[in-house]
């Protein structure tokens, strides 16, 4: 007998301080200055380029971004910083990605109707881990008072997605019966706020989804998981060195390579085309069309790549109704993002409509989860 799979709760970690475009655009043009002031010699001989000033019609051109939510700000917003300024902790304390798991896994839970004591199964997936071990989703485990087991997975932008897919087989294995997929996206600390091509992109967020049989879900708003699909092709095109065998390489812990960094326009060129394709075929092997689809909760980094991949795919240019944009407030919030558009934009809904969680990124990776209202 096939085992039916729901999501049957979700939930948001939403930090408490924001960064406008005028905020970031006013703090970056500051450092640029500084930069161009100190090698003013090097930039009058040809040897080094003076850095461009940024400006909000460019971010919001080039994204559709208008704001992000961070852990910390002053750190970034400090031109003779450019990156956040966190407090150690212990080895006793909570780590701050577990904390902020914790957050979003408590509403996730209450959402569903459970208790951490329910949960037998953490799945910690996020594009950056805070440390190599022990695995976050222990510590997560820990923090929630759940039993069984957790393990960490990182497959970029789409860790959501490729994690919603390990939830659902384990239930459908039996190996568990209630799991909890967390998405802590520290992406602040990994973001070069020093490249004017890509200083606005990123935010900081969890998100938190429940996972379980059918049989089990008491929560008033649950989801049939129809299907999903995953896919990998192999790219640089987005791309961060750091790791544990920088010091062995003796390479500089600051360069330009330890932090986010990618070739934008060979990115939206390739993954479109990719994205869309992904989505059609996996509807065509359940039987559905696109056109028919309620809703797309799409990966949230660049409203011009989301508009398009709608476009190939329903012929058409569809609103916020077909897919709701949550980008302008939260920017890329890497893995998170298609799970905020679910948890936000789900509850007009009604009985029987067919919605697609899609995520696609780093890899390349591309990850869609077909689900149905019940």
């Amino acid at each position: 007998m096939t085992t039916t799979v729901v999501i049957s709760g979700t939930g948001i970690y939403q930090p408490e301080h924001i960064i406008t475009n005028a905020e970031l655009v006013e703090s970056y043009n500051a450092y640029a200055d500084l930069q161009n002031a100190k090698y003013a010699s090097d930039i009058a001989n040809g040897s080094r380029e003076a850095l461009t000033h940024s400006n909000v019609a460019f971010i919001e051109k080039a994204s559709g971004i208008k704001q992000r939510y961070v852990l910390e700000k002053e750190g970034v917003l400090d031109p003779t910083r450019m990156y956040p300024r966190f407090t150690p902790r212990g080895n006793d304390e909570l780590s701050l990605m577990a904390e902020i798991a914790a957050k979003a896994a408590e509403q996730a839970l209450a959402a569903a109707g459970k208790t951490g004591a329910d949960v037998d199964m953490v799945l910690c997936s996020s594009a950056n881990m805070q440390r190599a071990y022990p695995a976050m989703a222990i510590e997560i485990q820990q923090a929630i008072g759940a039993g069984g087991f957790g393990f960490d997975m990182n497959v970029a932008c789409s860790s959501a997605t490729f994690g919603i897919e390990q939830a659902v087989n384990a239930i459908k294995a039996g190996t568990a019966k209630c799991v909890l997929m967390v998405n802590p996206e520290i992406t602040s600390a990994h973001l070069e706020w020093r490249d004017r091509d890509c200083h606005f992109i990123f935010g900081d967020v969890c998100t938190a989804v429940v996972v379980e049989a059918a049989s089990t879900a008491t929560s008033v708003d649950q989801w049939e998981v129809l299907g999903t699909k995953l896919a990998t092709q192999f790219s640089n095109n987005i791309r961060n060195n750091f790791g544990f065998m920088n010091s062995a390489e003796d390479t500089e812990p600051d360069a330009r390579d330890k932090k986010f960094q990618q070739e934008g326009r060979k990115v939206f060129k390739e993954v479109v085309p990719m994205a869309a394709s992904h989505i059609e075929t996996h509807l065509a092997s359940l039987d559905r069309a696109p056109q028919n689809v309620r809703r797309y909760w799409l990966h949230q980094a660049n409203l011009g790549m989301n508009q398009l991949v709608l476009k190939k795919l329903v012929d058409r240019e569809v609103g916020n109704d077909i897919a709701p944009l949550i980008l302008d407030e939260y920017a890329n919030t890497a893995s998170a993002g298609s799970v905020i558009a679910f948890h936000a934009h789900r509850s007009d809904l009604q009985a029987g409509d067919v919605g697609v969680i899609c995520s696609f990124g780093a890899g390349y990776s591309i990850g869609s989860v077909v689900v149905k209202k019940l």
